[in-house]
């Protein structure tokens, strides 16, 4: 059972370890989450989740952490910037646009690992104490636990940011069983401004804060499983992993701080490879370049799913026709509906017509 500890003190020790296992600001957020409940309960009646069923599986255990967690009397929350120095994708259409989050190594295990030690550190302090480490890894209400611990606000992209370091960084948690006093929440700084709601390809944005995820370029290219609806499919440019629009265009984005951490640093030239390059991966060359890369987890079917959608999107050339014919019998027929209708807007493209048919 923990003795009598002065809880202040113990906060700031915590900010100082997390600062010095790397993690650019570290939090302290209470367990209320009744607004962020209420919200969330409405974006799930909308449909607004499309096929991410997880998102509604887990009942009022997201927005209550003691429920998630029981004991639990605090979150300690970090965050850790990735922003690579390269990766501002220049326009070439040829390009693959990668979000720059999926650019490096998987976050999930470096942040939990970091998270892991930092809980180690409180324990050699104060002895055993109930809590748990999360990284994406349970039904967490982020963005409402990290503006509640001081670390940002929400912004009307839906995203956290900061004043401090934009929206370019990771989330990661820890539910302890310990009074700390938790930080002030910040308030909203985005104004009037809606630069990131207008810069969305598929209107995705019903309205400042709410994002119809089934219209979302990262929920189209990385969760939906099946057909990308194909009254979108010219709409997402050449985008072929998630999609940054939104935060690329946010003021508060422009001096946000490079990462620290290497494994955050683009891998195998994801930031300038063309879509030719990356059509032309079999399985083995995607399972291999991608070890290690969240980028992994959507599988070779639907990487070649969203790369046929964006050969389809940019400039017709006889090249891309090729590429495309090749790929025509693939086993997939997943990816053989995408080839198919990018091969069509490509002999358009090619003839001189009017291009994106439905």
């Amino acid at each position: 059972m923990l003795g009598m500890h002065d809880w202040s003190a113990l906060k700031d020790k915590i900010k100082g370890w997390g600062r010095e296992l790397g993690f650019d600001a570290i939090g302290i957020a209470g367990t209320d989450l009744g607004d962020a409940e209420a919200g969330l309960n409405d974006w799930l009646a909308a449909g607004c989740h499309g096929e991410m069923d997880y998102m509604a599986a887990h009942g009022t255990k997201r927005s209550r952490p003691a429920e998630l967690v029981p004991g639990t009397q605090a979150v300690i929350m970090g965050r850790m910037n990735y922003r690579p120095a390269s990766a501002d994708f220049s326009g070439d259409a040829t390009q693959g646009t990668v979000s720059r989050y999926a650019l490096g190594r998987d976050y999930h295990k470096l942040l939990r690992a970091r998270l892991q030690k930092l809980a180690d550190r409180i324990v050699d302090e104060i002895g055993e104490f109930g809590y748990r480490v999360f990284t994406d890894s349970a039904p967490v209400m982020e963005v409402a636990l990290a503006r509640n611990a001081g670390l940002g606000w929400r912004g009307k992209h839906t995203l956290l940011l900061s004043r401090e370091a934009g929206s370019w960084f990771f989330l990661g948690e820890i539910f302890v069983a310990l009074p700390l006093p938790p930080d002030a929440p910040t308030t909203d700084h985005c104004g009037t401004c809606r630069a990131c709601l207008d810069a969305c390809p598929t209107a995705a944005f019903t309205a400042p804060y709410r994002l119809d995820a089934r219209r979302c370029i990262s929920y189209l290219t990385i969760e939906l499983k099946g057909a990308i609806p194909t009254a979108l499919r010219s709409l997402l440019g050449n985008h072929i992993h998630g999609c940054d629009d939104c935060q690329s265009v946010c003021p508060w984005n422009r001096e946000a701080p490079l990462t620290r951490e290497v494994d955050f640093l683009p891998r195998h030239g994801l930031d300038v490879a063309t879509l030719l390059e990356l059509f032309a991966w079999d399985a083995a060359t995607f399972n291999e370049k991608l070890a290690g890369s969240p980028i992994r987890r959507i599988g070779h079917e639907r990487w070649l799913r969203n790369i046929a959608v964006a050969l389809g999107n940019v400039p017709a050339t006889t090249e891309i026709i090729a590429a495309l014919e090749s790929r025509n019998d693939h086993a997939s027929a997943l990816v053989r509906e995408h080839v198919a209708w990018a091969l069509v807007q490509q002999r358009i493209g090619l003839g001189g017509l009017k291009r994106t048919v439905p």
